[in-house]
């Protein structure tokens, strides 16, 4: 059901409450941390990607912004023109080949079917280079049966990762946002 033409649709009817119209607070709060701008960056599910935004303006150049829909590219693109159109990806990400060193988590996860949440641990691990990351946020709230987004628990997320990442972080955010506010774990995991 989750597919190109339903996520389209969401974002033709205006249906993405998840939208916040900014960087969200722990993500810009993690990038202002990263020294390596050379390093190989995927945000997945990017939406507006005002993520992406945000790298690519502080000198993050080797950046790949990946959608499902196109619609949210061309959103981006419009927003920020200079940003190369060959690494804006209109795919499906379990279909995606090329190696990163660090993939962004914001809203993908808990927007995909939580029956591939181990199709998309196995497939992070095999995109990601050797000491690649994963790092960003989950919905932490119980899981439901109708979404997006699903939530999650800290103890099912460790579960899920614990076999092939090690983690580094996987704590309450104490700087989401207001409509967030606990209801967030910020995540920090490394491939073993």
């Amino acid at each position: 059901m989750m597919n190109r033409d339903y996520w389209t649709q969401r974002w033709t009817t205006g249906e993405t409450r998840w939208d916040i119209g900014r960087i969200s607070t722990p993500l810009k709060n993690y990038f202002d941390t990263l020294e390596n701008k050379d390093q190989h960056i995927l945000i997945p599910g990017c939406g507006n990607s005002y993520e992406g935004e945000y790298l690519w303006n502080k000198g993050f150049k080797n950046l790949v912004l990946l959608d499902i829909s196109e619609q949210p590219l061309l959103n981006f693109h419009e927003r920020v023109p200079e940003f190369p159109q060959k690494q804006l990806w209109s795919k499906d990400f379990f279909e995606i080949k090329t190696s990163f060193d660090l993939v962004v988590e914001q809203t993908f996860f808990c927007a995909i079917n939580p029956s591939l949440r181990s199709k998309y641990v196995q497939h992070m691990s095999s995109i990601l280079n050797p000491g690649g990351k994963i790092a960003g946020l989950l919905f932490d709230f119980p899981l439901t049966e109708t979404g997006p987004p699903f939530g999650g628990s800290k103890e099912e997320y460790t579960s899920l990762f614990d076999s092939l990442f090690s983690i580094l972080r996987m704590d309450k955010a104490t700087d989401s946002i207001e409509p967030r506010a606990g209801n967030e774990l910020f995540i920090e995991l490394q491939k073993t």
